[in-house]
This record gives structure tokens, sequence and C-alpha cells, in this order.
């Protein structure tokens, strides 16, 4: 990230997650105090970026964007509160999970809670005079978010229990659960913002593209990343039976003996460090990782260049927005 949008970010973070703080407030203490254990545990807030991004390319102010921004990391925390109670993660962003501090119950009512704040974000518009046709787009695209996450979350959970998932399956889960949100919220960056129906397409490809790319470098990092940058235990996905692409690479370029113990190890809640790392080492040897880079750079460089065609008068906006990209696909381990 170069430095110029890493000085943006961690400013528009504070300003966002003021907004945050502001509507995700209540009288029953418990209850926000665990809708809000995640968001105060930090975060990149990278679809937040993009939401100001966009709508700065198109002509809208900083200000304005704010809103949006927060609603879809609102909603972003909420997916994450679920999704740890449907994986029984223990950790995330390097603190315990929601549902390990407050308990299952306690959690599942925290994401309804956010669900339903992202949405009373986003309305917070209507005080700000933003036509009242765009702000129906923008909520319009919000509920497509949640509910094509949703279904990308159950495609997730089944593949777990398969093991004959195509690539292209996973490709279409991937956009699903990931890129949807990151496709939202460029979108409704532009769309509060005044884009055209042609602009709107080319941005919202553009991140869905980079959304894509993302959640393949997030899997590749799941075998070889660093705990302390993932936040979470290294190998959780193998030990939770994820079918990632670098896994379903090595299933079908591998022998038959290191598939078959491969496959003894994926969703092995039980599996050892050793066997959990010697699985890792099999799928690595498949040249799993060179496909998925290979793929994950087809993504990126197909969303640069919907960017390119973009006109706008805020240059130093574009030109984050691309430094962006690269950062989000371009993770290091």
């Amino acid at each position: 990230m170069s430095e110029a949008l890493l000085a943006y970010a961690n400013s528009l973070a504070g300003k966002i997650d003021a907004i945050i703080n502001d509507v995700v407030r209540g009288d029953e203490r418990s209850l926000y105090d665990a809708s809000m254990h995640l968001i105060r545990a930090g975060g990149k807030r990278l679809r937040p970026l993009l939401v100001v991004l966009s709508a700065r390319i198109f002509g809208l102010g900083e200000e304005l964007a704010l809103y949006p921004a927060a609603s879809v990391e609102i909603l972003h925390n909420f997916t994450l509160i679920h999704d740890d109670i449907m994986d029984r993660d223990e950790f995330r962003r390097g603190v315990p999970t929601v549902h390990k501090v407050y308990g299952e119950a306690m959690a599942i009512l925290a994401g309804d809670l956010l669900f339903a704040k992202s949405y009373e974000a986003l309305l917070k518009l209507a005080d700000y005079g933003i036509p009242s046709d765009r702000l129906i787009k923008a909520l319009k695209e919000l509920t497509w978010a949640a509910i094509t996450v949703a279904e990308g979350q159950a495609l997730d959970m089944e593949f777990e229990r398969r093991t004959d998932v195509t690539i292209d399956e996973y490709l279409r889960m991937v956009f699903k659960k990931t890129a949807a949100l990151f496709k939202a919220s460029a979108y409704i960056g532009a769309v509060i913002a005044g884009a055209d129906e042609g602009s709107l397409e080319r941005i919202s490809n553009f991140a869905k593209y980079i959304g894509i790319a993302f959640q393949i470098r997030d899997d590749e990092l799941g075998l070889v990343g660093d705990e302390k940058v993932l936040g979470k235990p290294i190998y959780s996905d193998l030990r939770e039976g994820k079918k990632t692409l670098p896994v379903i690479y090595a299933l079908n370029n591998t022998s038959e003996q290191s598939k078959k113990f491969i496959l003894n190890v994926l969703g092995n809640r039980n599996a050892c460090v050793d066997d959990l790392r010697r699985a890792a080492e099999l799928i690595i040897e498949s040249g799993a990782l060179e496909y998925s880079n290979k793929v994950a750079e087809e993504f990126l460089s197909k969303g640069l260049a919907l960017i390119e065609d973009i006109k706008t008068n805020d240059i130093k906006a574009k030109e984050m927005i691309k430094d962006f990209a690269l950062f989000l696909t371009r993770r290091y381990y």
C-alpha cells in the first residue's frame, strides 16, 4: 500500500468508526458491547474505503460517503459474527470471537442487530439531501449483497461435505461469499454519487474481480500465512474442510496417495498440527499456489482494465483505487 493510500485509509477509518459508534449504540449494554466487539478489535476497513473512493471518483465529497461506508462495514461485521459461530472459530482479528466472549445466543442477537443497523446507517443519507432514487438503488444493492453473502456461505458449508467441488463452483461461491460485498461497496459509493449505468457496471465489475482475487489470496494465506497477520490459527481452513482453490487444484493434480492423505485431514477437527502441516505441504508441492496465483492475477488484470476506462476529475481517488486493488490482491507470505 502506498504511503498516500495508507495515510488516507487511516484517516478515513477514524471517521467511519466515529459514525459506527454513533449508530451502533443503545440501552441494552451487553447486546451493544457484543455487537461492537469485533469492530473495536480493528480491521482494515477495506470495504468502506472502497465505498468512499468509488464515490469520490464520481464526484461525491468524502463527507457524504461516510454513512454508506459505515453501513457496509456494519453489514460486514454482522456476517463475520455469524460466520464465526458456524465455523466454530475461536479467534478473529487477534481477539476471541464474539460467541466465545458473550455466548452463542448473544452473538446471534448481536449479528441481527448489526444487520438492521447497517440499513439505519445508510438511511441517514435521507437527512442530507441525497435524491431518493439514488438512495433506493443503494438500499437495493445492500439487500442484494446480504442475500448473496448468505447464499455464498451456504455453498461454502455444502462444499465442506463434498470432495468433487469444481473450480467453477468455487469461483461462484467466492463471488457470492466475498466478492459480492466488494461489488456492492463500489456500486453504493458510485450510485450515491450519481454515476450513470455504464459507469456503475464498470466500477461494480472492477470490485467483483478484485474481490475474487482477494479471496484467492486469503485462501493461500490459510496455508502459508503468519498467524499474527491472519488473526486466527493457520490451517483452520483445512481443519474446517474448506474447499479452497489450492485444495481443489491439489486434489486433481497430485498422486492418489497424497490425495488420500489430504482428504483424511480435510475437515478433521481432531487432526494434529503435524498432519495439518503435512497436508499443506502436499497441497503446495502439487503446484497449487502457482496456479492460484495465476488465477488471482488474471482477475486483478481484468479489474484494473475496467478502472482505466472510467473518466473522473478526481485523479487522486482513481490512483488510490488502483493502488487499493494492488494492495488487496498482492499479499505477501
